[in-house]
């Protein structure tokens, strides 16, 4: 297992209920550090743009709809196999069947309203981490 980055979203539905900070301290718990973190609030432009490998989808504009309806907390998380570790803490995107003690499980509205978002491989994460974070904002 090699030391790496990930990409992580906390959505607009867990920002509204204010668990940011709940959030995070179930990743750092998961042995993430977090290595850089913004509060923004996604334009149109965006979240059409980092969303578009499901363009043709249906659920597409409703999908940018929801994550520029609020703020969100845009985060690189840093650690032993990051992206897996991520993805094991995040939980199922269903809530219903994501496993006891993950953040979706716990904080989840829906299987949109999810809670967070997270980078599915390293190749990924390094896209979304640069779509997100110049190199001087990521402090290691």
């Amino acid at each position: 297992m090699a030391e790496e980055r990930t990409f992580s979203i906390i959505k607009p539905d867990a920002t509204r209920r204010n668990l940011t900070g709940q959030i995070n301290a179930m990743l750092e718990d998961a042995g993430l550090r977090i290595v850089a973190q913004k509060r923004i609030r996604m334009t149109t432009g965006q979240a059409e743009e980092f969303y578009g490998v499901h363009r043709e989808r249906p659920f597409f504009n409703d999908l940018v709809a929801f994550m520029t309806s609020g703020p969100v907390v845009v985060q690189v998380l840093e650690g032993e196999d990051a992206v897996a570790a991520n993805r094991k803490v995040m939980g199922a995107t269903n809530p219903a069947e994501a496993d006891e003690g993950t953040i979706r499980k716990r904080f989840a509205e829906s299987i949109e309203a999810n809670s967070v978002h997270g980078s599915d491989s390293r190749e990924n994460a390094a896209i979304e981490i640069a779509y997100f974070f110049s190199g001087t904002e990521i402090v290691g």
